[in-house]
């Protein structure tokens, strides 16, 4: 073992073989927000060689409280542009291609195509961190579909309890209404298991909505004025975005999205490095 190279701590606990293996994997992240943008830096971090990078968005203000991208000298800028000149800085050797876009459910295939032809090859694994319920379930089929591991990121706004978060199968899960509103649509679309990462805490009721953000519905106005039930808010929101319809802005803090980011990338670590 050499002892002297950027990974040796990691090779240390998955040994060499399993450091090889992470060098010759692919991961596509779907999402570079709270948990996408962690979920990336612990994939480079720990020595995986390739990674495609999906997300249209750009850093903003509000961004700061909880990506690793997001400062005040970045705001404006691509959040993947950001992220892998970040890479750069920590594993030289990791080949990261970027795409600067929308996922939606009409472009999901020629997107996996593209990070195909791009990348010499489909991802090892698929990290789904985008919030668009749509999206989710269009990446869910695609995974079922083509036997690509995947993994999705429940909801992580509107909690404080990180130590709650648990990865297991979207089927077997409770609580989280985001994963109520999945299991339903994935059912009846015929897929019957999607692993994903999921809170069993309560969702708080937010304060109010951020000042730029509006919503139609009687629901949003009861959260404007305080009152309502936190789940069925969050149930309502994750069914508006099935719809296509805008959602409400959930309130969020440090240390929340990033241990889901963290978490996430445990799993496909481990599976990866066939620990």
């Amino acid at each position: 073992m050499d002892i002297a190279h950027a990974f040796s701590r990691t090779e240390m606990l998955i040994g060499t073989e399993g450091l090889e293996r992470l060098e010759q994997s692919h991961v596509a992240v779907f999402g570079a927000g709270g948990v996408g943008s962690h979920c990336i830096e612990a994939l480079a971090r720990s020595g995986v060689g390739t990674l495609s990078l999906i997300d249209h968005d750009t850093v903003s203000l509000t961004n700061i409280n909880r990506q690793s991208m997001a400062f005040f000298s970045t705001i404006g800028r691509r959040k993947t542009e950001v992220l892998k000149e970040r890479i750069a800085d920590i594993a030289p050797d990791c080949r990261v291609y970027t795409w600067e876009t929308f996922v939606l459910p009409e472009n999901v295939n020629a997107l996996m195509e593209e990070i195909r032809e791009r990348a010499g090859g489909p991802p090892d694994y698929i990290i789904d961190a985008i919030d668009t319920v749509a999206a989710k379930i269009a990446l869910a089929q695609y995974g079922d579909r083509t036997k690509i591991l995947l993994i999705a990121s429940m909801g992580t706004g509107n909690k404080l309890h990180p130590e709650l978060f648990q990865i297991g199968d979207l089927f077997s899960t409770s609580v989280c209404p985001l994963c109520r509103v999945m299991r339903r649509e994935l059912k009846k679309r015929g897929v019957t298991s999607l692993k994903v990462l999921y809170s069993k805490e309560e969702p708080l009721t937010p304060s109010g909505l951020w000042q730029g953000d509006s919503q139609d519905d009687s629901r949003s106005d009861s959260l404007r004025n305080g009152q309502g039930d936190a789940q069925d808010a969050a149930l309502s929101d994750a069914q508006s975005s099935v719809q296509g319809r805008r959602r409400s802005t959930p309130g969020s803090i440090s240390f929340v999205p990033p241990v889901a980011g963290l978490l996430i990338a445990g799993e496909v670590i481990r599976t990866l490095a066939g620990v």
